[in-house]
């Protein structure tokens, strides 16, 4: 992509559509695999609507595998160096060379596709493109209200990016369903593992934050439950969560194997497909589950079922209501009583009877 001298102009009624705004960067700058993965229905809808369209993602570089499995969406990956307000990352003290490179580009549009936070909107701005636009937050004054969509909080994380992109001009009723395209790299793989040819569970017992990490002793009953009806059962997670699974590893009584970081993540995806079910933490396994049309129970503690649950045939929920969750304690700063409170009897229940419906047809996958 060229770069092109802009000058101000007026505001398209429907800029997303207009034939003068041919490439957009969504400042999306997340770093959790739920969070990029509800983003897919919006970015889909906007390659229909606009084929044409060059949309380049601007998020951390470590999110680069993430946003390659997006290709059909998205053109390119801008990496992010961090900023002040910004906690995903610490920032590298580069954000002016990130500036004047982006100002270089002479992007036409710019959208703050991060959420409520008025850093990103400072992110976006300083991206100096022709037009600027996106979440406007709560309490935000002075956007303008033809590039800007009051944060919409009570929606799923997919609506409210498909709410967003609606506003600049899209048309409504897009699929909501997430998506992740398999290769056959990842299924040679995963074949490779040595669960194929007799059904199975996945347990991803770990989580980003403490406040949504269900007791690994009681993963390992479920382990138990499901070993016990005839299922073979593993456990993954990233190696980050490696203390998490050797925990739920000792304290099974059955034999459970231990997938943690043995497996690349497109192998995984096709592992969660074709589990008998999945049982998971409110974590990004539990989406990518439902992207790829597997079967999955998730355990909601700290997390909001509003913003991160899935439509019932995809994804059952397991929460107890203690009158303080949703929360946004990273970690809990009474008893957990949110986690404390499932029993582990309570979600080998719902893991069983989730292993009995029936498979979804498969999603397409990518040809390599």
């Amino acid at each position: 992509m060229q770069s092109r001298d802009h000058r101000r102009v007026a505001v398209p009624s429907r800029p997303l559509l207009d034939s003068c705004v041919r490439d957009v960067l969504l400042v999306r700058l997340r770093v959790g695999l739920g969070d990029l993965l509800c983003t897919v229905p919006a970015v889909r809808a906007l390659r229909a609507a606009r084929p044409d369209l060059h949309v380049a993602l601007a998020t951390w570089p470590e999110m680069a595998p993430v946003v390659a499995r997006m290709a059909p969406w998205v053109d390119e990956l801008v990496p992010f160096p961090g900023a002040p307000g910004i906690p995903e990352r610490p920032p590298d003290g580069t954000l002016p060379q990130w500036s004047a490179a982006m100002a270089a580009r002479g992007w036409d549009l710019a959208l703050q596709a991060y959420g409520d936070n008025p850093a990103a909107n400072a992110v976006t701005a300083a991206t100096g493109a022709r037009l600027v636009g996106g979440f406007a937050p709560t309490g935000s004054a002075g956007l303008d209200p033809a590039l800007h969509l009051r944060y919409p909080g009570a929606l799923h994380e997919s609506d409210r990016h498909l709410r967003l992109l609606e506003h600049l001009g899209l048309p409504p009723g897009a699929p909501r369903a997430l998506e992740w395209p398999s290769t056959a790299d990842d299924e040679q793989e995963a074949a490779g593992v040595g669960l194929a040819g007799s059904p199975y569970a996945v347990l991803h017992p770990g989580a980003t934050s403490p406040s949504r990490l269900w007791p690994a002793e009681r993963f390992a009953s479920v382990a138990d439950g499901l070993a016990a009806a005839g299922l073979r059962v593993a456990v993954g997670g990233v190696p980050s969560e490696a203390a998490t699974t050797r925990a739920v590893v000792a304290a099974s009584r059955t034999p459970v194997l231990d997938l943690t970081g043995r497996t690349s993540l497109g192998a995984y995806a096709v592992l969660l497909r074709d589990a008998a079910v999945v049982v998971a933490n409110d974590t990004g396994t539990a989406h990518l589950t439902a992207a790829v049309g597997g079967r999955v129970v998730t355990v909601f503690l700290s997390g909001d079922p509003v913003r991160w649950r899935h439509p019932l045939e995809v994804q059952t929920i397991v929460r107890q209501d203690v009158g303080c969750n949703p929360c946004p304690h990273l970690t809990c700063p009474i008893d957990h009583r949110c986690a404390l409170r499932i029993s582990a009897d309570r979600v080998l229940a719902q893991a069983l009877q989730k292993a009995g419906t029936p498979a979804r047809p498969r999603p397409p996958s990518v040809a390599q």
